[in-house]
This record gives C-alpha cells, structure tokens and sequence, in this order.
C-alpha cells in the first residue's frame, strides 16, 4: 500500500516546506510530481522552484513542456504520472487521485489557517485510513521541526 503523509502548515507556507521536500526526495532517488490546486499555484509554483534557494534550484517542469517524461519533478493539475513519479505531492486543495498505487508515497501538504483546507484533509484522511494505506500526520513544531502527531 501506498504510504500517505499529511503536513498541516502553520509556521511555515508552502513556498518554503515544499522545496526542502523536493530537494529530500530527490536525494532518495524519487521523481516526483507536484499536483496544484489550481492554474495560479502552478506556475507560482514554477517559478518558486527556479529560486528557492541563492545557490541551487531544483530542476523541473510543467506537464506543458515537450518532454514531461523526462523530467525529475513534474508541475501538473492532472492525474497522470508521465515522469514514472515514486511520489505524488497534492498542494492547494489539489484531489487525490482515484489510483495511487504507482506511488510509493503521497505527500498532502494544506495551510492549518484555511478552515475549508483542514476539514477536506480530515475527509481525506479518513477516506485513505478506510482504504488500507499506511498514513501520517506531521506538525510543525514551535522550533520548526517537523513532529510525527498520528
């Protein structure tokens, strides 16, 4: 089964937290996609991940690009997992897909001060738990490290 990882934002937005996710999961080995809520998040998103850091960027590209299979993090409002992707992440209300079994891990990330965002992870959550996935919670603490809740 799938494992499916809940990060509940607080202190930090997704502009800072979904890079240094990125830049560890390319350090597993992992091709990933990013799923966005919307067309804006996407390529604010895009752009976020050219600059995210002064001395490195992470390569990417948009399911728009002549070769999405080829790239090592694909930026997408679609389903599909052209790159062969191990892990999916769903950002600004983006939906789970109805498969996920190709992904070793899905990673959900929703801002813990948009009510609307909490209570659809809490459907998702319980919506996944039913299914058999293996899932997690993860909060940040008041240092700004990540904690293991659920």
């Amino acid at each position: 089964m799938t494992e499916i990882l809940f990060f509940h934002l607080q202190r930090q937005p997704l502009d800072k937290v979904l890079p240094i996710l990125l830049v560890r999961s390319g350090e597993r080995g992992w091709r990933a996609i990013v799923k966005a809520g919307s067309e804006e998040r996407l390529e604010a998103l895009d752009e976020r991940l050219w600059t995210f850091a002064d001395d490195s960027f992470l390569p990417h590209g948009t399911d728009r690009d002549p070769d999405p299979a080829g790239q090592p993090i694909l930026l997408t409002l679609a389903d599909a997992n052209p790159n062969g992707a191990q892990v999916l992440f769903l950002v600004e209300g983006a939906a789970m897909p109805a498969e996920v079994a190709g992904y070793e891990r899905v990673t959900i990330l929703f801002d813990g001060a948009d009510e609307e965002a909490v209570a659809v992870a809490r459907v998702t959550w319980g919506e996944v738990k039913r299914a058999g996935h293996e899932v997690s919670y993860w909060q940040e603490s008041p240092a700004g490290r990540w904690e293991k809740k659920a």
